[in-house]
């Protein structure tokens, strides 16, 4: 083993992670608060204003999605990976809408939760109950990409790689315990630091070592970077159905409510664009990569890509400062979703069915073994849905938690939504998605659908969000028509 490490790169690489471990085992004391309530392990005490928030929601929102899948994508397929740019451009606007208001509602009732929200708006703990299953099953896949891109990062200095993956399990599982989500949002400000030093470097030097940007895509072929028609359905609802999913999943929303004011949450989906440009630089990284000849591994595949293009092309000290960089920036959001979906599962499933009468300590103990399973949930997914293109496990978990769109959305701004009518949309929308994810066993989130006669690859989560809206809306209206007003106005 030893002989396979470059002893200044791993030098490198150990440093850095060692300073960041530092920092989010500090950031228990940072902002002093009761580490044994729900409220300060979960939410940061819902201190974090604008500037912390910006750093903390763009943690979580740009992950090992932005710096391996998506280069991966473009490496592997070409164009199609830049579905991923219009998908934010959906993302924010739908955010800027729906974000300040849930959490008026959320400060106003002291929720945690976006399943508190549903409970309270639809009446029943029954949503509420599944809008949690639905975030815990949706985030495993998303905490599975972020492991996956520390395991990367890990191997690719030379650690083995069942070592590897468990090496990222342990840093990751040791942070969030310890110090919840206050660690996540001060080595977010160190993440970003790091990733930005390494996406501005990587644009102005591996270009120089390629021959300069016009010499990249003179030699890229015409299929890399022009969108083939049959697949420009896809590439429209990929960016459509994700900009729906991405501030409904339980990490986006933890982020949201941890906020400290509205106008924090206002600002920060004003200004979370800003990183979008830095999505599109490192997107041209599979570019980069597909010219300079790094090759797909055994192991990994395309998703070698960006850490393969870095070690072939960086002096090793400071690729080791880069795969750091990206190992920690897969840190903080994987931190967060486990936090989000562990305080789903205590709250909003466990409270609910066991212990109505939990005390905030025991909630809080609960929340942080939970944490731990939904880690082990990742690490599992990785073993047993490995993909040729890592970017499909957050998108298997696009198509499940854009199912609780209807439950936790509408109601915000329809009080009439029926409670039966939204729990069989979203079973109707879970049990079709998760078929097609079966039947095309995780490998693909484009299905062929047969319409007409016509042949069409469409993103899974549009389809099954379609059947579950027309369930949801068309019963609720029903039941609005048929049920006499006076039952209405009691109800």
């Amino acid at each position: 083993m030893l002989a396979t490490i470059n002893v200044s790169q791993f030098s490198v690489f150990i440093a850095l992670f060692i300073i960041v471990i530092g920092i989010g085992l500090y950031s228990g004391h940072w902002r002093s608060g009761d580490m044994e309530s729900v409220d300060e392990w979960g939410l940061g005490g819902r201190k974090f204003g604008g500037f912390v928030t910006w750093f903390l929601q763009g943690g979580s929102i740009y992950t090992t999605y932005s710096f391996v899948a998506i280069p991966a994508l473009i490496f592997g397929t070409g164009a199609l990976g830049f579905y991923a740019m219009p998908y934010l451009v959906i993302a924010y606007i739908f955010g800027y809408i729906v974000l300040p208001p849930l959490w008026d509602h959320a400060k106003a009732r002291g929720h945690v939760t976006v399943a508190d929200i549903v409970k309270d708006n639809m009446g029943s703990k029954v949503p509420a109950i599944l809008v949690a299953f639905t975030g815990i099953i949706a985030t495993m896949p998303y905490v599975a990409l972020q492991v996956y891109g520390i395991q990367v990062c890990i191997s690719e200095i030379g650690i083995p790689l069942t070592a590897s993956l468990w090496a990222a399990f342990i840093v990751l599982a040791v942070v969030t315990y310890v110090s919840g989500l206050r660690a996540a949002a001060l080595i977010a400000i160190a993440k970003d630091f790091l990733i930005w030093t390494t996406v501005i470097v990587a644009l102005i030097y591996i270009p120089m070592q390629l021959g300069g940007y016009h010499h990249i895509f003179a030699h890229l072929p015409t299929s890399s970077t022009v969108l083939p028609k049959n697949l420009w359905l896809g590439y429209s609802t990929l960016a459509l159905g994700s900009g729906l999913a991405l501030f409904v999943y339980p990490h986006s929303t933890t982020g949201t409510l941890s906020a400290s004011s509205r106008r924090a949450v206002e600002h920060n989906s004003v200004l979370l664009p800003i990183y979008t440009l830095m999505l599109g630089m490192l997107a041209l990284l599979g570019y980069m990569a597909l010219v300079a000849n790094v090759h797909p591994s055994t192991r990994f595949a395309s998703n070698i890509a960006v850490p393969g293009l870095f070690e072939k092309i960086f002096p090793a000290p400071f690729a080791g400062f880069a795969l750091a960089a990206i190992a920690i920036g897969a840190l903080v959001p994987a931190s967060v979703m486990a936090i989000a979906a562990a305080n789903l599962f205590t709250r909003n499933i466990y409270k609910e069915l066991f212990g109505d009468k939990l005390s905030s300590s025991a909630e809080t103990h609960v929340s942080k073994i939970a944490s731990l399973f939904v880690k082990f949930g990742g690490v599992a997914f990785i073993v047993f849905a490995s993909s040729k293109y890592v970017v499909n496990f957050q998108l298997a978990g696009g198509v499940w938690i854009v199912q609780i769109l209807p439950m936790v959305v509408i109601p915000i701004f329809f009080t009439w939504v029926n409670m039966k009518s939204a729990v069989l949309g979203w079973a109707a929308g879970m049990g079709w998605g998760t078929y097609i994810l079966i039947t095309d066993h995780f490998n693909s989130s484009l299905h062929k659908l047969d319409l007409f006669g016509h042949h069409l690859d469409v993103y899974t989560a549009i389809p099954a969000l379609l059947i579950n809206l027309i369930i949801t809306l068309g019963g609720s209206l029903l039941v609005r028509v048929f049920t006499p007003s006076k039952q209405l106005v009691s109800a």
